[in-house]
Order: structure tokens, then C-alpha cells, then sequence
């Protein structure tokens, strides 16, 4: 098994020591599991995609442009 290491907020620190009970690394392993899996989904959904870049793009404006415009009424 591969280790990591990772950067966290001291306070953050503070709090999780508060929860000794909890094994920290499997919550760790299990969230970042849960995004790959995601991850690999969102992957095979768009390699199936017939859309280009640009058509990606083009909604992408619309949808920003259309929220922008519901937020200002």
C-alpha cells in the first residue's frame, strides 16, 4: 500500500485529536476512493459523448450566462 502525506489547518488538527476514536487515514482512503469512483463515472459518461469541446463550451456560456441573469432579477 502506497502512503501518502497531507497538509492540514492546525485547528483542523485541534479538532480531529478531539476524536481519537476515529481512524483517520480510512476516512481519508474511503472519501478519496468515493472521488475516483466518480471520477471514472463522469469519465466513461463523457467518452461516450458525442459533443465537441467547443459544443461543451457554447452550453457551458449559456448555462453561466442564463444564471447570471437569474441571480440579477
Amino acid at each position: 500500500m502506497t502512503n501518502i502525506t497531507l497538509a492540514i489547518p492546525n485547528d483542523l488538527h485541534a479538532r480531529m485529536k478531539l476524536h481519537s476514536e476515529i481512524r483517520w487515514s480510512e476516512v481519508v482512503r474511503k472519501s478519496i476512493s468515493r472521488k475516483v469512483e466518480l471520477l471514472d463515472a463522469m469519465n466513461k459518461i463523457a467518452s461516450k459523448s458525442k459533443l465537441t469541446k467547443k459544443d461543451v463550451d457554447d452550453i457551458s456560456k449559456k448555462i453561466k450566462a442564463e444564471t447570471f441573469a437569474d441571480l440579477n432579477k
